[in-house]
């Protein structure tokens, strides 16, 4: 497994994490055993890299990565916080912020919390010095070791990188969404900002197992979040319309290596990409996580395939996503 600095967090980190979204809610149920045999999975192939926030699940992700962090020295966990209340920027203040760190910190069972994310508030967040003043209020009371964003454009990433003590930027980034190749990859990298790469296969787009006939359950925001009816609409299959992504795969299962699933292929292509810290895609059971981490041992894609890549984005995905995010 590689590993690479997370940003300003000074973190070594494995380059494959977990995003356990999928252990708390929104992607049907996902039993507690099943839950622990996931993180044990990741963790055993090399994960040291575990991202939740205060909301999957009501806290029922935070509560559960942190029981077995307990038992894994070594893990970097990151939390995200903010949309446990109507999403105003009135509401990003520092009693909050305490009032959300505490319970964040109680789920996780520590004193300290490795890194929180402000959970893709509203634009205006990014520009407001109040929040940032009280970030930095929290790192200095060891609250936090390490703060940043996850964000929702890429107008609210390059604000963000250029405040001084944001460690890291988490943004959608695969191979339905390459605007942020354009600008934020080289904006972090020349502050010293780290990538945290979400939604790398696009909800399970780019996984490869889905076809017109898939069903996804009532309780799966792949079903209930397709037009953005529950959150913003990016954060399912990336925005891309199910039809589309369904196409855009076709096209691109030619590329994926010899012994490689296209799941792997995904994101070893946001591997490649000049600035990505760590990539979290999400996992249901043990199986998976263990193939998502095996993607770090793919050797780098070939010219030729970023560029097919490129020209599959450009005619397909771009006239629908691009000009949004």
């Amino acid at each position: 497994m590689e590993h690479r600095i997370l940003g300003r967090t000074g973190r070594e980190v494995s380059v494959i994490g977990l995003g356990a979204w999928q252990l708390g809610a929104d992607w049907g149920e996902v039993s507690e055993d099943e839950a622990f045999a996931t993180l044990s999975a990741a963790a055993d192939a090399g994960v040291t890299f575990i991202d939740t926030a205060d909301v999957y699940g009501d806290g029922r992700s935070e509560q559960i990565v942190g029981r077995f962090a307990k038992g894994r020295p070594g893990l970097t966990v990151a939390t995200k916080m903010g949309r446990r209340m109507e999403q105003l920027p009135a509401n990003y203040v520092m009693s909050n912020f305490r009032a959300w760190n505490e319970r964040s910190r109680q789920n996780l069972g520590v004193d300290t919390i490795d890194l929180v994310q402000l959970h893709c508030p509203p634009t205006p967040v990014y520009s407001t010095d109040a929040v940032f003043d009280a970030l930095d209020t929290l790192v200095a009371e060891k609250k936090i070791a390490a703060y940043g964003v996850s964000v929702e454009t890429c107008e609210e990433a390059l604000t963000a990188i250029a405040r001084p003590n944001v460690a890291s930027v988490q943004i959608i980034l695969n191979a339905f969404r390459l605007k942020p190749l354009e600008r934020v990859l080289p904006a972090a990298r020349a502050a010293g900002v780290g990538i945290i790469a979400r939604v790398p296969l696009a909800s399970g787009l780019l996984s490869g197992r889905y076809d017109e006939n898939t069903t996804f359950a009532p309780d799966d925001h792949r079903n209930f979040n397709r037009h953005g009816e529950a959150f913003d609409v990016g954060e399912t299959f990336s925005g891309v319309d199910f039809a589309t992504g369904l196409e855009a795969v076709r096209r691109l299962a030619p590329l994926v290596p010899e012994g490689a699933t296209m799941a792997q292929f995904a994101l070893r292509w946001i591997l490649d990409q000049e600035g990505v810290s760590v990539v979290i895609p999400g996992a249901r059971n043990p199986a998976q996580a263990a193939a998502n981490a095996a993607a770090a041992g793919l050797d780098p894609l070939p010219a030729a395939t970023l560029e097919t890549v490129n020209g599959v984005y450009d005619e397909l995905i771009r006239p629908q996503v691009h000009d949004r995010w």
